[in-house]
């Protein structure tokens, strides 16, 4: 968020800086414009679920167009040139849709949780019009938190930044903003993977089940209420076949004698795939999420507890940056397990007409 410091160095260093971060408001564009554009023309991208992914795009390609190349400007020319009107219109656009962006992600969160832990229920709720609700609460809830951090903050003269006269304000932003959000993301996110985990091994070990006087035992249910797009939606591949797929498979293959070894050993690496996929997409949402926002929102709250501990402008430049990147990781991890986003940015790219 807008917590700029200002940056002097020589002419090289500047328009090195300045290409780079040139390219990264670019690449940061074309990203999110890539995950909306398929979304919209792509049929098969049309599911409640993928709406939030959409409008999470949107908010970061709000972050690429109106913030970014500000905050270029307002680096390079180290001063705000463009007036206090533009200043104040710039920093509630930057609070307002970083904020959007992260809390978009804890309600992607909740969706997800529900989803895999009251499937079937869940399942009838998950309309266009609960998605649309959860989008507009989210923006409300950022225009909120955003709003009381610009109507007290200390205007000074050449300079476009946020600064907290009192640590309640300072605290009231940073945990709207980020620390309550991250709670919430890692108490779910956790639930989310212990229940994927359960499910997997409950599927797993009803699948092993021995046979009796050369009789199958009833198995468990194969139709344990999921949900497609529970980690990174539609989560299921199609190069990762169904139960019932391989269950047809491998017994019109194989005699009986070793049928039903093999169903186990194919079932236990279809769970422990799928385990370890979850695991990942966990981890890269987390860990690219703490890694791009923590940084910066301790530094906003040590530097309002302590007004001598503040960093240098290059560095403080950074931590913003690194928050403003997140915008750029966001359509990338949400996508780049998912095949069904995979097949539909391929034709994108092509050119393929495949509405």
């Amino acid at each position: 968020m807008a917590s700029n410091g200002t940056y002097a160095g020589e002419p090289w260093d500047v328009i090195i800086l300045s290409l780079t971060l040139s390219f990264l408001a670019v690449l940061t564009t074309a990203m999110n414009c890539l995950v909306i554009t398929a979304i919209i023309v792509t049929r098969k991208l049309h599911h409640p679920a993928n709406y939030l992914i959409c409008s999470l795009a949107v908010t970061d390609l709000l972050v690429a167009v109106l913030v970014m190349p500000f905050s270029i400007v307002y680096i390079v020319m180290n001063t705000w040139v463009m007036g206090e009107v533009m200043c104040n219109i710039w920093l509630i656009v930057d609070i307002t849709c970083c904020t959007c962006s992260i809390l978009h992600l804890a309600a992607i969160a909740v969706d997800r949780y529900r989803a895999i832990t009251d499937a079937v229920e869940y399942s009838r709720k998950r309309t266009s019009l609960r998605a649309a609700i959860m989008i507009s609460v989210v923006w409300l809830l950022s225009i909120v938190v955003s709003l009381p951090p610009m109507l007290l903050r200390r205007q000074e003269e050449n300079t476009c930044i946020i600064k907290h006269d009192n640590i309640g304000s300072a605290l009231y932003s940073t945990f709207g903003a980020f620390y309550i959000p991250l709670i919430l993301i890692l108490i779910l996110y956790y639930k989310i993977y212990r229940a994927a985990k359960t499910l997997y091994n409950r599927r797993a070990s009803c699948l092993n089940k021995p046979e009796m006087n050369g009789h199958m035992l009833p198995k468990c249910s194969d139709r344990e209420p999921t949900s497609p797009d529970t980690l990174s939606p539609p989560e299921k591949s199609v190069s990762e076949p169904s139960t019932e797929g391989d269950r047809a498979r491998i017994t019109a293959k194989s005699p009986k004698s070793r049928s039903r070894r093999e169903r186990s050993v194919r079932r236990r690496r279809i769970s422990s795939t799928r385990e370890r996929k979850a695991a990942t997409t966990l981890g890269l949402i987390l860990g690219a999420f703490v890694i791009c926002w923590l940084p910066f929102f301790i530094h906003e709250v040590i530097v309002t507890i302590c007004e001598s501990c503040s960093l240098s402008p290059e560095m403080t430049n950074f931590l913003t940056w690194l928050g403003y990147l997140n915008s750029l990781i966001n359509p990338l991890i949400y996508t780049i397990f998912n095949d069904d986003f995979k097949r539909a940015f391929q034709k994108l790219i092509k050119c393929k007409n495949y509405l």
